[in-house]
Protein backbone atom coordinates (compact mmCIF):
# COMPACT_ATOMS: atom_id res chain seq x y z
CA UNK A 1 0.00 0.00 0.00
CA UNK A 2 1.34 3.70 -1.02
CA UNK A 3 2.08 6.29 2.06
CA UNK A 4 -0.10 9.06 1.71
CA UNK A 5 1.46 12.48 0.85
CA UNK A 6 2.24 14.82 4.02
CA UNK A 7 -0.42 17.15 3.10
CA UNK A 8 -3.38 14.45 2.65
CA UNK A 9 -2.07 13.03 6.16
CA UNK A 10 -3.09 16.12 8.13
CA UNK A 11 -6.80 16.23 6.32
CA UNK A 12 -9.48 15.16 8.39
CA UNK A 13 -12.30 12.93 6.89
CA UNK A 14 -14.26 15.80 6.23
CA UNK A 15 -12.07 17.39 4.05
CA UNK A 16 -10.59 13.93 2.33
CA UNK A 17 -14.75 13.82 1.12
CA UNK A 18 -14.33 17.01 0.41
CA UNK A 19 -11.19 16.43 -1.75
CA UNK A 20 -13.39 13.28 -3.41
CA UNK A 21 -16.47 15.12 -4.07
CA UNK A 22 -14.56 17.65 -5.86
CA UNK A 23 -12.86 15.26 -8.30
CA UNK A 24 -15.43 13.18 -9.06
CA UNK A 25 -17.78 16.59 -9.96
CA UNK A 26 -14.75 17.10 -12.46
CA UNK A 27 -13.69 20.28 -10.33
CA UNK A 28 -17.54 21.91 -10.73
CA UNK A 29 -17.77 23.67 -7.99
CA UNK A 30 -21.18 24.41 -8.75
CA UNK A 31 -21.54 20.81 -8.88
CA UNK A 32 -20.30 20.13 -5.56
CA UNK A 33 -22.25 23.06 -4.44
CA UNK A 34 -25.81 20.97 -5.69
CA UNK A 35 -24.47 17.67 -4.10
CA UNK A 36 -23.67 19.65 -0.61
CA UNK A 37 -27.35 21.37 -0.73
CA UNK A 38 -25.36 24.35 -0.29
CA UNK A 39 -25.00 27.70 -2.60
CA UNK A 40 -21.45 28.44 -4.80
CA UNK A 41 -19.60 30.89 -2.48
CA UNK A 42 -20.29 28.56 0.80
CA UNK A 43 -17.84 25.50 -1.64
CA UNK A 44 -15.70 28.15 -2.87
CA UNK A 45 -15.17 29.34 0.75
CA UNK A 46 -14.82 25.25 1.60
CA UNK A 47 -12.17 25.15 -1.33
CA UNK A 48 -10.24 28.17 -0.45
CA UNK A 49 -10.06 27.03 3.72
CA UNK A 50 -9.11 23.28 2.31
CA UNK A 51 -6.36 25.46 -0.11
CA UNK A 52 -5.30 26.91 2.96
CA UNK A 53 -5.40 24.04 5.36
CA UNK A 54 -2.79 22.58 2.45
CA UNK A 55 -0.18 25.56 2.43
CA UNK A 56 0.26 25.46 6.04
CA UNK A 57 1.62 21.66 5.87
CA UNK A 58 4.03 22.89 3.54
CA UNK A 59 4.58 25.58 6.49
CA UNK A 60 4.85 23.47 9.48
CA UNK A 61 8.46 22.92 9.10
CA UNK A 62 9.14 26.32 9.41
CA UNK A 63 8.01 28.20 12.63
CA UNK A 64 5.98 26.52 14.96
CA UNK A 65 4.05 29.82 17.11
CA UNK A 66 3.20 31.27 13.32
CA UNK A 67 1.83 27.76 12.15
CA UNK A 68 -0.14 27.58 15.38
CA UNK A 69 -1.53 31.24 14.59
CA UNK A 70 -2.71 29.44 11.01
CA UNK A 71 -3.97 26.36 12.10
CA UNK A 72 -5.82 28.79 14.98
CA UNK A 73 -7.41 31.41 11.99
CA UNK A 74 -8.00 28.35 10.03
CA UNK A 75 -10.14 26.14 12.11
CA UNK A 76 -11.91 29.80 13.02
CA UNK A 77 -10.53 29.91 16.56
CA UNK A 78 -9.26 33.30 15.60
CA UNK A 79 -9.84 35.70 13.08
CA UNK A 80 -7.56 36.71 10.31
CA UNK A 81 -7.16 39.89 11.02
CA UNK A 82 -5.94 38.88 14.66
CA UNK A 83 -3.83 36.21 13.26
CA UNK A 84 -1.64 38.58 10.91
CA UNK A 85 -1.51 41.00 13.84
CA UNK A 86 -0.20 38.48 16.10
CA UNK A 87 2.11 37.20 13.76
CA UNK A 88 3.66 40.72 12.69
CA UNK A 89 4.29 41.31 16.18
CA UNK A 90 5.78 38.23 16.76
CA UNK A 91 8.25 38.26 13.60
CA UNK A 92 9.20 42.20 15.06
CA UNK A 93 10.29 41.01 18.28
CA UNK A 94 12.02 37.71 17.03
CA UNK A 95 13.91 40.55 14.80
CA UNK A 96 15.16 42.38 17.57
CA UNK A 97 16.27 39.52 19.29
Amino acid sequence: MRNLPDWMEHLDDEDLNFIKKFVLASGSLKEVANLYGVTYPTVRLRLDKLIQKINLQKDQSSDSYVSLIKKLALDDKVDFETAKFLITEYKKVKEEV
